[in-house]
């Protein structure tokens, strides 16, 4: 074997072992927390807004016999109202904070801080670890990457009133989530 193919394999090796030995993990429990926080948001913003509002949707072409071929659809499964809703989402991960169970000690971040008028108790503060900005900072970050990377998804999802959309977004279109996370929570 000539010189040049040696360095060529030994170049090849390190490249490969130091790309392997770099690439960082994500952490399962802040990614799977910031899908379901992002699912949790928008549903809640979607209930809240008027069932009665509609927006014209289409391409607004004329069909060959002069008439429009738009259609109304309502205001909050649409396309524009749901990445209006996606831009601000990642803006109250500020309103969540890591929780431990205190049966399985399973860590996740849980919304703490009640919304509006909801009559929602208060959640019981003990198990909750508040480290900070950067704990919520990290949370935000991975809503960030969530939705940048899965935006079309998310939308769609959300457009077409699926069921279980946060299982379906953070279990098996993003794989954030192992599927026993929702196995616990349905129990």
């Amino acid at each position: 074997m000539s010189p040049w193919i040696k360095q060529v394999c030994l170049v090849l090796a390190a490249v490969f072992m130091l790309s392997s030995t770099t690439e960082s993990k994500k952490d399962e429990a802040l990614y799977c927390s910031a899908c379901m926080a992002i699912a949790e948001e928008i549903n809640y913003s979607v209930s809240q807004t008027d069932p009665k509002k509609t927006i014209h949707v289409g391409g607004f072409r004329l069909k060959p016999d002069g008439s429009l071929t738009d259609k109304k659809v309502p205001l909050a499964r649409s396309e524009a109202y749901l990445t209006e809703l996606l831009e601000e989402v990642c803006n109250s991960m500020s309103d969540y904070a890591l929780y431990e169970d205190p049966d399985t000690k399973e860590k996740s971040y849980k919304r703490f801080a009640p919304r509006g008028n909801d009559g929602v108790n208060f959640p019981d503060f003990k198990n909750f670890k508040f480290d900070g900005p950067e704990s919520s900072s990290a949370l935000k970050f991975a809503c960030e990457s969530i939705v940048e990377e899965l935006e079309d998804d998310i939308i769609s999802l959300f457009a077409s009133e699926a069921d279980h959309v946060a299982k379906t977004l953070c279990s098996e279109v993003s794989g954030h989530c192992k599927s026993s996370v929702f196995q616990h929570s349905e129990l």
